[in-house]
């Protein structure tokens, strides 16, 4: 078995009468040493980026090479050998002029396009020279052991080590009840969550594990391929031939009392467009068929023409064409002006950061039910607000908001991604229920989900920052712009949140801080962990730490002595109460040996070249709760039957949180009852309405706590 083994991909040189019956590893020998590399995006249970096995062997008692084979995985369809690079070697000393030789020709024998499958060429490469030093390096060590002559300088050693994980272990430990506490009193102790055992053996039911209903149809979108184009025509007739098909909707479909235009807080949307579309996977119109697989392959035959316009892609391309959502967003405190003209230092800079992919375990899906009198209709769907749920179907199909009923059981995740952009897959499938007058689902594939919904906002932020000789800041001036995709959705919300979280945890008394959501060709960016309040803080961590290069102090020193206090006023001018940072800080630092564990970590860099650890500790903040705060609000209803037995509903949505474990424990404690005694079905909108969304980190503690009060007040 040699280079010649691997025809192409998935093709070797075994014929099809042939059956391989062994393959023979055989030991090394006293000269010979073989060592494999794998690098992947995790460590364990994860396909190869590159991986590669090298093999040498000298001549007897010496370090002249007799043989060599290098074989990489990753870097073409096949295994390949860089035969030449093997070849060239032979005869050659294992010493340190090899090393530049060997990297150079591996490039000539490992070529790979730019437009390789798989992309990030630049890393691929440079990884088939790095396995190769690994293992020269790790050669040399052998070698250096075996005459017990020095060869490489022990700092180098760290690039030989091999990786053994820990085996995976984990703990829970929980504070005990108080003596007083009555026994049927949950609040505090160990619940298991509620619905652990029926998710860990498949039992649970998410929207798409319900058995379909007689006469159910499915849909399928038909999604923009142009990221920026006026739409020419539109051709179903081939998809309509096909078997199987009912149907193909449009803009043409909506009913003539609703409405195509949709939105979380600005209706700037289309559920299907309409003349133009704004980016790639963009819902133009939807196949409705008897199956899911007659229903998908017909999408794909719906002919779209398109004149192709002039896409906005990134957040530079947006700030050259003043492509920004209005109004900007702007918070001032003091005056920049004069406190950076008596600053003993003035900095600039910038900072990315990058966009992130919900990946929630289940995608968007959607079941309507028509109820056939009165506009009623019945709706499943994986949603974090089933109140907007609610009332965005009922403006499309013209309809009050009491004949639409939302339901959900629960979700396999949201992380932020199903707060509003349900809407793409919820309204096109609540139409075509509408005008079908039968039950009609969806549920999104993940490429197709990835497509078609946006995930965390992309910023860059701007700075210029002021500050004296010991390190404290005078003055910050930060422009901060986000990729907001191509509709506002919640972006003016996340951009807030940012602009309220650039000061990090520091009393900043001059600071200006602008925020432009951009307008882009892209999905629409939306909610996701943390809302735009992780980027704010990057950002301003980002300035922290140059502040501590240009001063020649510890990144430490500058954020102690800036940090809030009890009494400050923030640069939004909430007084802070209560203020425990610095008590945090100080806990932190003395319970973790900080400034020990950060020696050690000097130490151990400086005596490694290749390997190198850090340590760091960072105060952070976050506003919990809505900015509208409005929505800052929640209720619950209580049934309780003759038999002692509580059906409890609230007004929000289980995605894995614990949170209806959390209103059982409440519960309990207010009736003082079992957990047993005490049931929760779904959320739906028939029986708490008008509820804010599950997010902003509260919506777990707003439904315990109006629900507690109407208890106890009842």
């Amino acid at each position: 078995m040699d280079h010649n083994f691997f025809l192409s991909y998935r093709k070797t040189v075994i014929k099809p009468d042939e059956v391989l019956l062994n393959i023979l590893i055989p030991f090394t020998k006293p000269d010979e040493f073989f060592y494999g590399y794998k690098q992947a995006h995790r460590r364990e249970d994860d396909i190869a980026i590159v991986n590669a096995g090298i093999r040498v062997l000298f001549e007897e008692g010496t370090n002249v090479i007799k043989e060599a084979a290098f074989s990489y995985g990753g870097m073409a369809p096949i295994t390949v050998m860089a035969v030449n690079t093997a070849r060239a070697i032979v005869g050659r000393k294992w010493e340190d002029s090899l090393v530049q030789d060997v990297c150079t020709l591996l490039e000539k024998d490992l070529p790979l396009s730019p437009d390789a499958p798989g992309g990030t060429v630049e890393y691929r490469r440079t990884l088939t020279t790095s396995f190769f030093y690994k293992f020269y390096l790790t050669v040399q060590l052998k070698i250096q052991q075996k005459e017990g002559k020095r060869k490489i300088p022990s700092s180098f050693k760290s690039a030989t080590s091999i990786f053994h994980g820990n085996a995976s272990k984990g703990s829970q430990v929980f504070d005990e009840v108080g003596t007083g506490q009555l026994e049927d009193d949950s609040v505090g102790r160990p619940l298991v969550h509620v619905s652990a055992a029926k998710q860990s053996t498949g039992e649970a039911v998410y929207c798409d594990d319900m058995p379909m209903i007689t006469g159910e149809l499915y849909l399928a979108l038909v999604t923009s391929t142009e990221a920026h184009a006026k739409i020419i025509n539109i051709d179903p007739s081939e998809a309509l031939s096909m078997s199987g098909v009912v149907t193909y909707l449009g803009h043409g479909d909506i009913p003539q009392v609703g409405s195509n235009q949709t939105g979380a807080v600005v209706c700037d949307e289309e559920i299907f467009a309409s003349e133009e579309v704004h980016c790639q996977g963009q819902v133009i119109g939807a196949i409705v068929a008897d199956s899911q697989a007659h229903a998908q392959r017909a999408a794909k035959q719906v002919q779209v023409k398109y004149e192709k316009l002039p896409p906005i892609i990134t957040i530079e391309d947006a700030i050259e064409a003043k492509s920004y959502i209005p109004p900007i967003r702007k918070v001032v405190k003091g005056n920049i002006d004069q406190a950076f003209a008596v600053s003993d230092h003035t900095i600039q800079g910038e900072m990315r950061v990058g966009g992130q992919e919900h990946f929630y375990l289940e995608t968007h899906v959607t079941v309507a039910i028509p109820k056939g009198e009165d506009g009623e209709m019945e709706i499943f769907c994986s949603s974090q607000g089933p109140s907007k749920a609610q009332t965005q179907v009922a403006a499309v199909l013209g309809v009050p908001v009491n004949r639409i009923l939302i339901r959900v059981k629960r979700m396999g995740g949201g992380f932020g991604g199903k707060e509003t952009r349900f809407s793409v897959l919820l309204l096109p499938v609540a139409i075509a229920a509408f005008k079908l007058n039968k039950p009609v689902r969806c549920m999104l594939d993940r490429d197709e989900d990835m497509v078609i919904t946006g995930g965390r906002h992309p910023f860059l932020g701007k700075y210029k920052v002021g500050f004296a000789n010991n390190g404290k800041i005078q003055a910050v001036e930060v422009d901060l712009y986000s990729n907001a995709g191509c509709s506002a959705d919640l972006s003016y919300s996340v951009m807030e949140r940012a602009l309220f979280h650039s000061d990090c945890c520091y009393n900043i008394p001059n600071i200006r801080v602008t925020g432009y959501p951009c307008r882009t060709n892209l999905p629409s960016n939306t909610a996701f962990r943390g809302f735009g309040g992780p980027q704010g803080m990057m950002i301003g961590e980002n300035w922290v730490s140059d502040i501590a290069v240009v001063l020649g102090i510890t990144q430490e020193q500058v954020r102690e002595v800036n940090m809030y206090q009890e009494g400050d006023l923030t640069h939004f001018n909430q007084t802070l109460t209560r203020c425990n940072i610095r008590k945090c800080w100080q806990k932190v630092l003395s319970q973790s040996d900080f400034y020990q564990r950060k020696n050690e970590v000097d130490v151990f860099n400086s005596e490694n070249r290749w390997k190198k650890r850090g340590i760091a500790v960072i105060p952070t903040k976050f506003g919990i709760s809505f900015t509208a705060t409005f929505m800052n609000q929640a209720g619950a209803l209580i049934l309780v039957y003759t038999d002692g037995s509580v059906l409890l509903t609230h007004g929000g949505t289980e995605m894995g949180q614990g949170l209806h474990t959390k209103m059982i424990q409440v519960a309990s404690r207010a009736l003082k009852i079992p957990v047993d005694r005490i049931h929760i079905s779904e959320t739906s909108t028939n029986t708490v309405p008008n509820t804010s969304p599950m997010a902003a980190s509260i919506l777990t503690e707003w439904p315990s706590l109006m629900h507690a009060e109407q208890l106890w007040r009842d």
